[in-house]
C-alpha cells in the first residue's frame, strides 16, 4: 500500500503515492483527467489501465508509480471527479443569500442542488450506477452526499422561523433527501425512469414548487 495522499484524491484513506517532482505531478493529473473523461463517456467499463494511459499520454509506470492496481487508480479518479464538483459547494454557503426572502431562499437552494447534477450529469451518472455493486463508491458517495445536505440544511437553516413545521431541521433534511434521491435517479437511469419525461426546466421548477409547498 502507498502512503495515503489527501491531496491526490480528496480523502485521506486513498492509497497514492505522491509524485513529488513538477513533470510527474503533471503526468498524474493527466493520468486522473484521463479516467474521469473516460467514465463521462463510457462508464465503468471503458475504464481499464491501457485506456487510461493512451488518453493521458503516459507509459503503465506512470500509473503504477502512484498506486498498486486498477482499484487504487478507480478510487483516486473517483475522488478527482468529485473533488471538481465539491470545488462548487461554496455556493450555498455564501453571502449573497443572506437578504433572499425565504420561497426565493428556497428555491435557489434546491436550483444549486440541481446545477451541480446538471452540470456533472456524466460523471455521476457513471458513479451512481457503479456504487450499486462497489462498497467503497457507495460508502464515499454517502459521505459526500451526507456533506452536501448539510450545506443545504444550514443554508435553509437561516429562515428557520418561516418553516411551516414543528422541528425546521428535520422537514429541510427530508426535503433534501426527497431532493437528492430524484436527481439521482434522473442522472442514472433518464428522466422517463419514474415518470412521464419532462424537459430539465420544468422538472427543476417541479421540484422547487415541492420544496416550497412542503417546507413554507
Amino acid at each position: 500500500m502507498g502512503t495515503p495522499a489527501a491531496d491526490m484524491g480528496g480523502v485521506a484513506d486513498l492509497p497514492v503515492r505522491p509524485p513529488l517532482q513538477r513533470r510527474t505531478r503533471e503526468a498524474w493529473h493527466r493520468v486522473l483527467d484521463a479516467g474521469v473523461t473516460l467514465l463521462e463517456q463510457g462508464g465503468y467499463q471503458a475504464f481499464t489501465i491501457a485506456a487510461v494511459c493512451e488518453r493521458a499520454n503516459v507509459a503503465p509506470r506512470a500509473i503504477y508509480d502512484r498506486v498498486d492496481d486498477k482499484e487504487s487508480l478507480f478510487l483516486a479518479v473517483y475522488e478527482h471527479g468529485i473533488a471538481r464538483l465539491r470545488a462548487e459547494y461554496d455556493v450555498l454557503d455564501d453571502k449573497r443569500w443572506r437578504h433572499q426572502p425565504t420561497h426565493e431562499l428556497v428555491a435557489g437552494a434546491v436550483r444549486e442542488v440541481a446545477g451541480f447534477f446538471t452540470r456533472h450529469a456524466a460523471f455521476l451518472r457513471a458513479v451512481v450506477l457503479i456504487s450499486s455493486v462497489h462498497p467503497e463508491v457507495y460508502r464515499r458517495g454517502a459521505r459526500h452526499s451526507q456533506d452536501l445536505g448539510d450545506l443545504f440544511t444550514g443554508l435553509l437553516l437561516r429562515a428557520r422561523d418561516d418553516i411551516a413545521h414543528p422541528d425546521a431541521e428535520i422537514a429541510i433534511r427530508h426535503t433534501f433527501t426527497t431532493i437528492f434521491s430524484t436527481l439521482v435517479l434522473r442522472t442514472a437511469y433518464g428522466p422517463a425512469f419514474t415518470s412521464a419525461a419532462t424537459d430539465d426546466e420544468t422538472f427543476l421548477e417541479m421540484l422547487v414548487e415541492m420544496a416550497q409547498r412542503y417546507l413554507l
